[in-house]
């Protein structure tokens, strides 16, 4: 080979010119294909991206599920705690006076449970050294007195949320509906929790489950 030429001189070989052209068209063709079909996918909805986030329904407090239980399960169930009845409100209440928590049930005056409520109940000055375990609980593990990070942890992000107060004191109300979950289970949850202050967490003080909206 003369000294000063390339191979794409020789005889029967396509020109530098026309080769490179070449090789440019191979490689633009599927990047133009790529950008069409990029361009071709439907943007994501905020729809699609609710529907890919974590969440769970909840069917249990206190040992007990709204629209299935009877109040006499709840009666046996809590037999070592202080009662309290109501029946002009439908209403029976237990007190855990060694957690300082209480527990409300309504019923729809046929033995039915429609409302379950666990909350702070600030009226005990009791010192109980030994507790047996408490039953006062959802059935995903949430109790008053945990952090509110566990509440989104356990059911993801509520519905909504809002402020509130009890007596002076500035709390949050997290909503979830349970209506994605089908009619046969309870459909409705609210946790109320103290909300973050001065670096500290802030807590749940109180849980409702109910069979149908509040």
């Amino acid at each position: 080979m003369k000294r000063g030429l390339t191979p794409f001189s020789r005889k029967g070989d396509v020109p530098p010119r026309q080769l490179i052209g070449s090789i440019l068209m191979r490689a633009f063709v599927p990047f133009v294909v790529c950008i069409a079909l990029t361009r071709a996918q439907p943007p994501v909805t905020r729809a699609a991206q609710t529907a890919t986030e974590p969440r769970a329904n909840e069917l249990w407090l206190a040992g007990l599920r709204p629209g299935r239980s009877k109040l006499s399960q709840a009666v046996r169930l809590n037999s070592r705690f202080q009662r309290k009845t109501d029946e002009q409100d439908s209403q029976t209440q237990w007190f855990d006076v060694c957690r300082d928590i209480s527990l409300t049930i309504y019923d729809d005056n046929k033995n039915g449970i429609r409302v379950i409520r666990v909350g702070a109940w600030g009226g005990s000055t009791a010192d109980c050294s030994k507790m047996p375990p408490g039953t006062w609980k959802t059935g995903r593990g949430l109790w008053v007195g945990d952090p509110a990070s566990k509440v989104s942890r356990l059911y993801g992000k509520p519905d909504s949320k809002s402020p509130s107060t009890r007596d002076g004191q500035p709390l949050e109300l997290w909503y979830y509906a349970f209506d994605w979950a089908g009619p046969d289970v309870p459909q409705v949850m609210e946790v109320v929790c103290t909300p973050e202050k001065d670096g500290k967490p802030g807590q749940v003080v109180e849980i409702t489950l109910a069979a149908s909206s509040l």
